[in-house]
């Protein structure tokens, strides 16, 4: 009945909505009005069913739990927790993209390093290879 992650459903994961809200209320130990309110406040924003009914995710559950201790422990107000889920989600999409890049950029040099061994195993056996020199000349011209 229940898939890989306990209490949920098969196929659900941390971002699928299945909590109504008084089960999310329950979870989070925060008021149904409450979690009404930062919904309006945009700072959580659970799944809707077809009807317009509220559906939280195990991720909202976090997050509400997160809002509430920065309201009552940290004492920031509603405005400054938007902030700061707002930079964090920020923070956690450049997390991403600063791998992709990293993947592509090791991709990109395992492929020069190839192609460079490519090139290398095309010398021929032959030829010498030449030692080149620089020489630094300065010319000064005389005056007239």
């Amino acid at each position: 009945m229940f898939g890989g992650t306990p209490g949920l459903p098969n196929g659900a994961d941390e971002d699928t909505p299945v909590f109504v809200i008084s089960v999310a209320a329950q979870l989070s130990g925060l008021h149904a009005q409450t979690l009404r309110s930062y919904d309006r406040h945009g700072l959580v924003s659970p799944g809707r069913t077809s009807g317009g009914g509220r559906r939280y995710s195990v991720r909202d559950i976090a997050l509400l739990r997160e809002v509430q201790r920065l309201s009552q422990e940290a004492g920031v107000n509603l405005a400054g927790i938007k902030r700061i889920i707002e930079l964090e989600n920020q923070v956690d999409a450049l997390r991403s993209r600063v791998h992709e890049l990293t993947e592509e950029l090791a991709a990109a040099y395992a492929a020069a390093e190839q192609a460079a061994a490519a090139v290398h195993a095309s010398y021929r056996k032959d030829l010498v290879p030449l030692r080149q020199q620089t020489s630094l000349v300065v010319w000064k011209p005389k005056k007239r």
